[in-house]
């Protein structure tokens, strides 16, 4: 079992930044590949990024690729999400997700463990 916890979100006007972070307790953090998914009002959830449980390596969605960077820190139990050229469309509910089985995948099906979600709020 292990707990997530997002913090980091909020308002931000377009082409603004905001760091996400989701931390983790219960069972060993870094035996979980980990991933983050944002979910718009109306929309279904969706993949933005993953991670393996090194760190060594990640996978990002197109809509993201080369504006977020995902990565981990396995000592303080805790995987991020810098958010850099934020768009409106980013507007959503954030949330990380962890993964006892599959390693950087995309599919919301494949992880196990969920936080609550926080909020981004990108204002045109």
């Amino acid at each position: 079992q292990v707990q997530l916890v997002e913090s980091g979100g909020g308002l931000v006007p377009a082409g603004g930044s905001l760091r996400l972070s989701c931390a983790a307790s219960g069972r060993t953090f870094s035996s979980y590949a980990m991933g983050w998914f944002r979910q718009a009002s109306g929309k279904e959830r969706e993949f933005v990024a993953s991670i393996i449980r090194s760190g060594g390596s990640s996978r990002y969605a197109d809509s993201v690729k080369g504006r977020f960077t995902i990565s981990r820190d396995n000592a303080k139990n805790t995987v991020y999400l810098q958010m850099n050229s934020l768009k409106p469309e980013d507007t959503a509910v954030y949330y990380c997700a962890a993964s006892a089985y599959y390693s950087r995948t995309s599919s919301p099906y494949d992880y196990d463990y969920w936080g609550q979600g926080t909020q981004v709020t990108v204002a045109s």
